[in-house]
Parts: C-alpha cells; sequence; structure tokens
C-alpha cells in the first residue's frame, strides 16, 4: 500500500483510458500525457496499460508502506525522497516508510509516478482511471490507501541514462488536421487561426482548456456530433475550446480542428498564460 499524507492539488490514478464507451456516453479519459507516462512505464518495464499517479501542479506527499521501484516522468515538480532531491526518467528504489513529496513547479503541469506492476485500483469498464460518478472515489484524499502490488526486486544500476526530449514540454507549436466544420471559415478566419498566437485561459481541466483570444464568427449552429480528446470547438461567442481526455463524447459547436495525439500530450503540460501556435498538417 501507498498512504496519501498530502493529496496536492488534483492528484488521480490514471491508465490508457475506456475505449469502447462512448454509446454509452461515457467519456474515454486515462492519462493526459500518455508520452511522460508511458515513458514511465517503460523504464519500470511495465505493460504500458499499468495505472499510474497524474499529479497535477505537484503539492502531493504519499508514504511507502512497503518496499517497491518507482519511475516519476512527465513534469518537475521538485520531487523528494525523504526530502532527498530525486531525478525524473529513472528507476527508484523505495524502502518501506519512505515518504515522497513533489513541491516546487518547475515546469509541466503532470508529472507522473509509476510502480512496479501498476497501481491495483479497482477497474471499472475495462479502466482503472477515476472518473466521477463511474469509480467510487474521483479524487485522491488525504489517508487514501493506494494497493501496489509486492516488490522484493533489487534493481541493477547502471551508467546508463534516458533523456526525456525537451521539445515535449518547449514547443510552441501544435500540430492539428482540419476539423469536420473547418471549412465553414472563411479565407480570412483560416489565416486567423492559422498564423496568429493563442493563449491558454486559467479555465483549464481534465475535460478542454478555453483560449483567451477570441474569433468572430457566424457559423451556423450543427447537429450534435462526435468529438473526441483534441477536438477544437468554435463557439458562438469567439471562444476557442480544445477538449481533453474528460471530454464528453459529442458536442454542437463546429469542429474546426483536430489536434494530433502527439500534440494533445504537448497541450497537456501547458498551462494559463503559455502561447502557442496551431500548425496545420496535411491530411
Amino acid at each position: 500500500m501507498i498512504k496519501v499524507l498530502n493529496p496536492g492539488f488534483f492528484t488521480t490514478i490514471q491508465d490508457k483510458g475506456r475505449l469502447g464507451f462512448a454509446a454509452f456516453g461515457v467519456p474515454i479519459s486515462g492519462v493526459m500525457d500518455s508520452f511522460s507516462a508511458d515513458f514511465a512505464n517503460i523504464i519500470l518495464n511495465n505493460s504500458l496499460d499499468d495505472a499510474l499517479l497524474e499529479i497535477t501542479f505537484g503539492g502531493c506527499s504519499l508514504q511507502f508502506l512497503e518496499k517497491t521501484i518507482i519511475c516519476i516522468s512527465g513534469a518537475d515538480f521538485s520531487p523528494t525522497l525523504n526530502q532527498i532531491k530525486i531525478s525524473l526518467n529513472t528507476k527508484i528504489e523505495v524502502q518501506k516508510n519512505d515518504v515522497l513529496t513533489f513541491g516546487k513547479r518547475n515546469f509541466g503541469a503532470y508529472a507522473y509516478l509509476a510502480v512496479k506492476g501498476g497501481f491495483q485500483s479497482e477497474i471499472k469498464l475495462h479502466s482503472r482511471s477515476f472518473f466521477q460518478n463511474i469509480t467510487k472515489i474521483h479524487l485522491l484524499k488525504k489517508g487514501d490507501l493506494l494497493p501496489i502490488l509486492s516488490n522484493h526486486q533489487e534493481i541493477s544500476f547502471s551508467n546508463s541514462s534516458i533523456k526525456f526530449p525537451n521539445y515535449h514540454f518547449d514547443s510552441k507549436e501544435i500540430s492539428c488536421y482540419r476539423g469536420p466544420e473547418f471549412e465553414l471559415l472563411n479565407e480570412y478566419q483560416k489565416k486567423l487561426l492559422c498564423e496568429n498566437s493563442f493563449t491558454i485561459s486559467k479555465d483549464i481541466n481534465r475535460i478542454g482548456y478555453k483560449l483567451e483570444e477570441l474569433m468572430e464568427n457566424s457559423l451556423p449552429q450543427i447537429l450534435t456530433s462526435a468529438v473526441f480528446p483534441g477536438t477544437v470547438q468554435l463557439t458562438p461567442s469567439g471562444k476557442l475550446i480544445v477538449l481533453m481526455r474528460d471530454c464528453q463524447v459529442t458536442g454542437g459547436y463546429p469542429r474546426i480542428l483536430q489536434l494530433s495525439e502527439k500534440s494533445i500530450n504537448q497541450f497537456a503540460q501547458k498551462s494559463t498564460n503559455d502561447t502557442f501556435r496551431f500548425s496545420l498538417l496535411e491530411s
């Protein structure tokens, strides 16, 4: 078990998500940044389907009630083990009663804590991902006990290291494809969308990120249609919304862009006031 001493700002258990349940109105959910999550699981030689702890903006503190091996990837929230600084993207052996703490944010929005064998929380609809009204809890709280597999494996250390690509956090261009309603935009709007910079607003969560800049339009409403993580919607007020992992499965706003999977991962690691540009890919 791992005991939650401080849940931080927003900490959940996530895996690859719930595929195949959209017909019942169930969002996919899953890790916001699958690239970082996979990185942590690969380093531990876990399955890519193993569940991890997703830590948003730090502040989390955990006590290990048994020995295991961990890896932290994604955002840098100055992690320490028993108040000693530890590295990202490497195997770390933890002992019974060790305390892991996430502090000051240096970069990124989501950090991933992988444990050997993955977190063993309940499975609902083929996934361990937290989601309100699907799982018993949707957010960790102080005192929660998180089940993990017992591990008695010793780490074989080497001088090799794995470098995480900096562009994953630094990229100012977000690649995307034309959405189903892209051609409803006039030429000026298309140019504005593809050549201007946009700013992420304070209104961001696992459902979607709203952008600060408005894009005036008189687009007609569309019939409620399928949407996915990475769909960019344009509202009648001119607000742009980039849907994320917990987004609804249908929507009525024009879908003018669709982010690639790589771009969803990069976009998830951005935060309020970060600026970027959409980079249109050919289908």
